[in-house]
């Protein structure tokens, strides 16, 4: 259907070059209104262009008109265009253009009232224009031609879409329980990786024999001070009876140990260890004077004892390690590194979690 094939067209010619564009001048200031078409259906769209021509010393505001606003019952503003300013005469005058899009929802023929703006303090109007609006004729004889509304159509879950989502999920609770398992260890001081140096452990006669080695080598003992030379001696024996035999020799008297030591040892042995003892409490607590032959007779005494009652070790048995644990600061260390991974475990969890959320949403828009 032509739409100026119309009872109103001849109205429309007649009115048009009254409202086509309307103007207003004042003091130097020129206010124009016009539509992209004056003649339109119900539900579409045209455009209204306010345009203002002023001087550039001067303050211009442009009416508040917002989207969704009615002009008028049944004109209704679908979007408002950001406002085009232009420069004329060598930038002594200004033109600003704002164009509004709007809509009818009701056939007529409508008058679109002046629009309003300021100029510093004072206000100018355009011209009112005119707007025909009009309906759309239905085929009531032919009504298998119009169908109703599909329904809504759902879409398909598809496993490909969501295989990145669930595999951030995943990612997101390893890094979770990766954060808890630190912050565990954090709480309660223990690092996560040991550092222990193994050391083979040496039988009990051998470490008594190097430090038997060592007093004999240190011959001045023997000849400078006698008390000296007898207690490494008798510590010596008393740490190896005490490895070998599994009692705490080194808080015994003499007499208690070799009364412990008599189901131990053969007589020969223990009375070997009795001359030691007794030469080494008479040196200690009775300030006897020993010559030299004699200390060395007691060394060799005591090389003789830890021979006699020494166990062989096995070459084939694995030798029992001694572990010595790791010092405190590289606990401290291990601590500190334990935080800083928390700290950025914490910043990809959340990354990970907005990743999760925007992407869940876009898959389900």
């Amino acid at each position: 259907m032509n739409i100026f094939n119309n009872k109103w067209l001849l109205f429309l010619c007649l009115l048009l070059p009254l409202t086509g564009t309307g103007g207003a001048v004042r003091a130097q200031v020129q206010v124009d209104v016009k539509l992209d078409s004056a003649a339109l259906f119900i539900g579409q769209q045209t455009g209204l262009t306010l345009s203002v021509t002023y001087d550039a010393k001067q303050k211009l505001k442009m009416p508040d008109i917002k989207k969704g606003q009615l002009l008028i019952p049944d004109i209704e503003v679908v979007e408002v265009d950001k406002p085009d300013t232009s420069i004329l005469n060598e930038g002594k005058r200004m033109t600003v253009s704002q164009t509004y899009t709007i809509t009818a929802w009701d056939s007529a023929f409508y008058f679109l009232p002046p629009m309003q703006v300021m100029v510093d303090t004072s206000k100018y109007e355009s011209n009112s224009l005119a707007l025909k609006v009009y309906t759309v004729d239905v085929d009531t004889l032919h009504l298998d031609q119009f169908f109703p509304p599909n329904g809504i159509m759902e879409l398909p879950f598809l496993w490909s879409e969501w295989r990145l989502v669930m595999l951030g999920g995943l990612l997101l609770v390893l890094m979770l329980v990766c954060i808890g398992y630190l912050y565990h260890h954090v709480k309660h001081g223990k690092p996560i990786v040991r550092f222990v140096r193994r050391k083979k452990k040496l039988p009990p006669h051998q470490v008594a024999m190097s430090e038997i080695e060592r007093i004999k080598s240190e011959r001045k003992w023997a000849e400078e001070d006698s008390k000296e030379y007898y207690t490494l001696l008798t510590d010596t024996l008393r740490n190896y009876i005490r490895d070998r035999y599994g009692f705490n020799a080194m808080e015994m008297t003499s007499a208690e140990i070799i009364d412990r030591l008599i189901s131990e040892n053969n007589e020969e042995a223990l009375n070997e260890l009795r001359e030691i003892f007794r030469t080494a409490d008479l040196v200690k607590f009775a300030k006897y004077s020993t010559l030299i032959n004699e200390n060395d007779a007691n060394l060799v005494s005591a090389i003789e004892y830890v021979n006699q009652t020494k166990i062989e070790v096995d070459p084939n048995a694995k030798p029992e390690p001694e572990i010595i644990k790791e010092t405190d600061q590289k606990r401290l260390t291990q601590v500190k590194i334990m935080r800083v991974a928390i700290g950025v475990l914490a910043v990809l969890s959340l990354a990970v979690l907005a990743w999760i959320i925007w992407r869940s949403a876009d898959l389900l828009m």
